[in-house]
C-alpha cells in the first residue's frame, strides 16, 4: 500500500517537489490569506481536501472521461468539493470563512489543483492519486503557515489571536512592524523561504 512510489507521492511535494516553492504554483493565494495563521491553516486544510478528493474521483473516472472535456469535468468536479468546504466553513466557522472571503471560492481556479488533474490524477489509480493530493496539500499549507507565522508575528505581536509578545516588550519601546499585514511583504516573505529553500537544496539551483 506504502510502495516507494507512493512514499514519493505523498513527500516529495512537502519539499523537492513543492508545489509552491519549486513549481511556484498557487502564488496569490499563498499572498492573499497568510495576514494571519488562523485562516491560512484553513485555507491550507481546505485545499487539501479538495485536492485529495478531487485526485481520487477524476482517477475514478480517467478511463471514461473523454479527452476533448476533460477539463470541463475537473472543473465541475472541483467546484462541486470547494461548494461543500465553503458551505462547511460558513456552518462550522464563519468567522473564518469571512476572513478568507472569496479566496476559498478560487480554490476553483488555483492551478495546484489543474495541475495535479492533469499531470498524476488522469494517469494513475485512486490510492496513489489521494496519496498525491495529499502531498501536494501540504506542501502548500506548510508555506501558507510559514508565512502566515512571520506575518502574524512581526506585524501583529500575535499568533492564532493570542498575544505572543509580551506587554513589557511595548512598555519598553518594542512596536509590531505594520508592514508585515500588508500584502507586498507577503512576497517578499515568500521570496526568502523560497531563497532559503533553493539554497539548501543543490539539486533546484540553475546552473
Amino acid at each position: 500500500m506504502i510502495s516507494k512510489k507512493n512514499k514519493s507521492a505523498l513527500f516529495n511535494p512537502l519539499s523537492q517537489e513543492n508545489p509552491v516553492l519549486v513549481q511556484i504554483l498557487g502564488i496569490c493565494s499563498a499572498l492573499a490569506v497568510t495576514a494571519n495563521l488562523g485562516p491560512a491553516l484553513v485555507m491550507g486544510l481546505s485545499v487539501i481536501v479538495v485536492l485529495a478528493f478531487s485526485n481520487v474521483i477524476i482517477s475514478l473516472m480517467r478511463k471514461t472521461i473523454p479527452t476533448t472535456i476533460r477539463i470541463i469535468v475537473q472543473l465541475v468536479v472541483v467546484a462541486a468539493l470547494v461548494i461543500i468546504v465553503q458551505q462547511f466553513l460558513i456552518a462550522f466557522s464563519y468567522d473564518v470563512s469571512k476572513q478568507l472571503s472569496v479566496f476559498v471560492g478560487l480554490i476553483i481556479t488555483n492551478c495546484i489543483l489543474m495541475g495535479r488533474l492533469e499531470a498524476f490524477a488522469l494517469n494513475n489509480r485512486p490510492w496513489p492519486s489521494f496519496l498525491d493530493g495529499v502531498g501536494n496539500g501540504l506542501g502548500y499549507t506548510i508555506v501558507l503557515a510559514i508565512v502566515a507565522f512571520f506575518r502574524e508575528l512581526l506585524g501583529s505581536g500575535t499568533l492564532l489571536g493570542f498575544q505572543v509578545v509580551p506587554q513589557w516588550c511595548y512598555e519598553h519601546g518594542y512596536e509590531n512592524n505594520g508592514l508585515m499585514i500588508l500584502p507586498p511583504m507577503a512576497l517578499i516573505t515568500l521570496a526568502c523561504i523560497i531563497w532559503v529553500h533553493r539554497s539548501r537544496n543543490a539539486e533546484l539551483q540553475e546552473k
